[in-house]
């Protein structure tokens, strides 16, 4: 029957780096691969978080139970292919049904050469995770499959994400403009370390012509393009590897140039106002963490994929060589640094995603407050 996954009985193997496996039936392209094994509790979106950059080298496990229901299009990804390295579900769906979907998602993980794992227990995988938190993965199936201890040792020998320096892996290598949407009001650069495609598209709404700069860009680059205000983007990888993107940070806070970072964008700004930054034991991803807006009060849910934060003092304003800081968001899950603005530079950032495709919305404001900076520099 179409629809159907085409590899229901080859067998495969997921095996931890601490030697714990779950054994079930290939999912996509058949094969091995590896990567940090982190789990995604969004419900819906799937095709979002597949094509988001912040997943490079990633495998990700989705704690729905039920994945692939709608199937694959051509409108909703955020990057021209898919990066994480391999998907781990529990009940693939046997037939698409969707007015959208062109194809099935196992069809489109097979096309695109990812190696994943269905009919385990992702319940189990997931508390698992939580109890030891995130470590490196490998998924084996087909003539890939070995003795235990033997696949044991490939997944060891996988470097670690904690050093790991990869936005210029997956970041754009030419300059290109995302046009304003109707008249435009402002003009944006944005440091590409992994950008998602709807961001630049939320900027477009609201009349910004935006200049995507590759992850190596200079600070000449970001100010050729005459910006109003410069944004950093989300990405993957260790935060403290970024110094590049830190350097080129302190010279726009210096030149007081209104500034907005999301993701990784956020642990930049606090390693550019001299924060630390560290490794969360599992990290947050998926469309419904709790965060609160200090600032308002006002409590989001919020769209997340990070294993970084920002170590920043929660209990008051900070003094930093661009003047004072203070923590504006917080998860209320685990009071992990979510947000920082600055209260004497126009300047700020969230740990989080506001563009948030495919939902929720509740952070679409964060764009407003990108324009009103702007503005207020402008007058």
């Amino acid at each position: 029957m179409p629809g159907f996954t085409k590899n229901p009985k080859i067998p495969a193997i997921l095996v931890l780096e601490d030697g714990r496996t779950f054994r079930g039936r290939a999912y996509g392209a058949v094969g091995e691969t590896f990567g940090e094994a982190v789990f995604s509790t969004g419900m819906t979106g799937y095709q979002e978080t597949l094509t988001d950059p912040s997943y490079h080298r990633q495998v990700v496990v989705m704690t729905a139970p039920h994945v692939g229901n709608t199937g694959v299009n051509d409108e909703d990804p955020e990057s021209k292919r898919i990066w994480v390295a391999g998907y781990v579900v529990r009940d693939p769906a046997r037939a698409p049904s969707n007015w959208r979907s062109r194809r099935t998602l196992d069809e489109e993980l097979a096309a695109q050469g990812v190696v994943g794992i269905s009919a385990i227990d992702t319940r189990a995988l997931t508390r698992h995770l939580r109890e030891r938190g995130a470590m490196r993965v490998g998924i084996f199936s087909g003539e890939a499959i070995a003795d235990d201890a033997a696949l044991l040792a490939k997944v060891r020998a996988v470097p670690q994400m904690k050093g790991a320096d990869l936005s210029g892996e997956v970041a754009t290598t030419e300059r290109y403009v995302v046009p304003a949407i109707g008249t435009k009001r402002f003009t944006v650069a944005a440091v590409d370390l992994g950008i998602k495609g709807m961001t630049p598209h939320r900027m477009a709404e609201r009349g910004i012509e935006v200049h995507v700069l590759p992850a190596n860009a200079t600070v000449e680059d970001v100010y050729a393009v005459n910006p109003d205000g410069v944004f950093f983007s989300n990405g993957p990888g260790d935060p403290a590897t970024a110094d590049h993107p830190v350097s080129v940070m302190r010279a726009v806070l210096e030149r007081g140039t209104p500034l907005f970072g999301i993701c990784f964008g956020n642990q930049i700004l606090g390693r550019a106002l001299g924060f630390g930054t560290y490794k969360l034991k599992y990290g947050h991803r998926g469309i419904n963490q709790p965060v609160q807006d200090r600032t308002t009060g006002k409590v989001e849910v919020t769209a997340h994929n990070h294993g970084f934060a920002v170590d920043a003092p929660l209990d008051g304003p900070s003094d930093t060589p661009y003047g004072r800081v203070e923590v504006s968001h917080v998860c209320l899950n685990d009071n992990v640094v979510e947000g920082l603005q600055l209260l004497d530079r126009p300047a700020f950032s969230v740990q989080y995603h506001p563009e948030a495709a495919a939902g929720p919305h509740d952070a679409a404001y964060l764009f407003d407050r990108f324009v009103s900076l702007m503005e207020g520099q402008r007058a």
